[in-house]
């Protein structure tokens, strides 16, 4: 049963910002003063499962990462934009070369510059310890913080509740 008051059969693509969400927000800096971000082995277990199960992932965010680049490549996911100054012309792109609606897009933003492509989506979520204007604006609140297994959580809700999670098929690195 999950816990979101949605019809998640709906989702075909989980659309995710970077930093708070699939990244802790706080995190060391290197040398250079650049954050050094985190991963949560859970979150990225489930976003490549998600891919083999059929579901597109997209990441759209205002930082930039070459390793996060690379880990989000290896975990298969198809769309990757960085250093996005507008998320909105981001999501249409999406869209566009995707095939996907923003009426089958569940997106997980986490402050300010997420606002205007969470009132796009069908899904607009939010971790635990998102800011107050997006968690306003949230149709669901996970109980994980960014970067501490929010995107696992919505993405095994949405695959159960299409009979896809732990079918065996795919299920494994």
């Amino acid at each position: 049963m999950s816990s979101i008051p949605f019809d998640l059969t709906r989702i075909k693509a989980f659309v995710l910002d970077m930093d708070g969400v699939v990244s802790a927000t706080v995190s060391p800096v290197d040398s250079n003063g650049m954050p050094m971000r985190t991963v949560n082995v859970k979150d990225g277990y489930a976003m490549q499962y998600a891919v083999k199960q059929g579901y597109t992932i997209a990441i759209i965010s205002g930082g930039a990462s070459e390793a996060m680049t690379q880990r989000f490549e290896q975990l298969g996911v198809q769309y990757i934009y960085m250093r996005a100054k507008d998320k909105v012309a981001q999501l249409c792109e999406l869209e566009r070369l995707s095939g996907i609606s923003r009426d089958e897009m569940a997106y997980i933003g986490d402050d300010i510059p997420d606002l205007p492509v969470m009132q796009l989506v069908a899904l607009p979520c939010a971790p635990a310890d998102a800011a107050p204007e997006v968690k306003g604006v949230a149709k669901y609140i996970s109980l994980c913080n960014g970067g501490y297994g929010v995107v696992r959580d919505l993405i095994e809700q949405t695959l159960k509740a299409s009979g896809k999670w732990s079918t065996g098929e795919g299920f494994g690195w």
